[in-house]
């Protein structure tokens, strides 16, 4: 008994399909950090012999650190179902705020608390009123104006400087690192276990990625998507404290390059933008990427647009590549499936 030739041509292909999904499934986890690799291999011999040393790494994670705590506040929303663009307005509000009060005889660790407070109430305002039916994007638009106004108003259109007593986590450096790197990588790391140990961050990724089988199964899925925003708006206020803290001055100017980044590195990291799909460890190697770029291309003596440039042709390619392999992979199991469902009733 022989097999024809069209069978035996589509077992092999069958027997393929879990290698080539398993490889862009890898491509689509783990390639951030190939690339990453080939970067730093490069840029070693591009721009030798000053990027290959200790101090500049030091200075490429301290460069990527604001970027990081923005891009792990815009993650968290987006794998909770939720984009969040007021950031910007929320970290320059946070930023004053806390300014403000310093300026006012108040604590500093008591202005700290209530900046990145104000940043929770954000996110709170954000979810409750996304919870009514309006689109995210619109509603964080909307804020966005709101708390750069707002940020204007506090402090009377003026900067705030002289806050020295920031700047033990902005410029000062513990066992040689820069205090926000030790920041990011306790948010980072706190923000890893919440998302995949505990139960109300397991929730948060799968109200993220299907609202309405949560809600059937009978968990409060408002509650997580507000979640997600309180996150976010968290975030965006650390971010602007840190930023404060490294220029010892509060500005009330919403900056878009802010999201700009964060986005990017989160592009890069596949966290899938229709939610419920993400890792924070690939978006700070995203972060890293950007201040890889723009460290090496500085050490060069190469104008820093160059750098806007390439950041805005990686954002595209991430989501070129995102979008490809997730098509792929869904067509290939598809087809796979009906293979399987066939052989199985000849």
């Amino acid at each position: 008994m022989t097999i024809a030739p069209a069978a035996r041509a589509a077992g092999a292909e069958k027997d393929k399909d879990p290698a080539v999904i398993r490889s862009l499934i890898f491509v689509r986890d783990r390639g951030i950090f190939v690339l990453w690799a080939l970067l730093l291999i490069a840029f070693s011999i591009w721009a030798s012999p000053y990027f290959a040393s200790v101090d500049n790494a030091i200075l490429i994670a301290n460069a990527a650190a604001i970027t990081a705590i923005f891009a792990a506040g815009v993650a968290v929303g987006i794998i909770g179902g939720a984009l969040d663009l007021s950031i910007p307005g929320t970290a320059a509000l946070a930023g004053c705020v806390c300014g403000w009060l310093i300026t006012h005889g108040t604590p500093t660790w008591l202005s700290i608390v209530a900046a990145l407070a104000l940043g929770a109430v954000v996110g709170v305002i954000n979810g409750l009123i996304t919870l009514r039916g309006f689109n995210p994007i619109i509603v964080t638009i909307g804020t966005l104006s709101a708390m750069s106004g707002l940020a204007a108003v506090i402090v009377g259109g003026y900067t705030i400087p002289g806050l020295d007593s920031l700047t033990f986590m902005g410029t000062q450096r513990y066992l040689g690192v820069p205090a926000p790197v030790w920041i990011v990588a306790a948010l980072f790391a706190a923000g890893t276990v919440f998302l995949t140990r505990t139960r109300d961050g397991i929730r948060m990724m799968a109200v993220g990625g299907n609202p309405e089988a949560v809600r059937r199964s009978g968990i409060h899925s408002n509650r997580y998507k507000v979640l997600g925003f309180v996150i976010s708006g968290f975030c965006a206020a650390l971010g602007g404290l840190v930023t404060t803290a490294l220029v010892t001055e509060a500005n009330p100017a919403a900056s878009p390059g802010i999201i700009f980044n964060a986005l990017t590195a989160v592009a890069l990291a596949g966290v899938s933008l229709a939610g419920g799909r993400g890792s924070l460890p690939r978006v700070l190697v995203g972060a890293l990427i950007l201040g890889t770029i723009s460290n090496a291309l500085t050490l060069k003596g190469i104008q820093p647009y160059w750098a806007t440039a390439v950041t805005g042709v990686l954002l595209l390619g991430s989501l070129a590549l995102e979008k490809w392999v997730s098509t792929t992979v869904s067509r290939r199991l598809v087809l796979s499936a009906h293979a399987s469902t066939h052989t199985g009733t000849r």
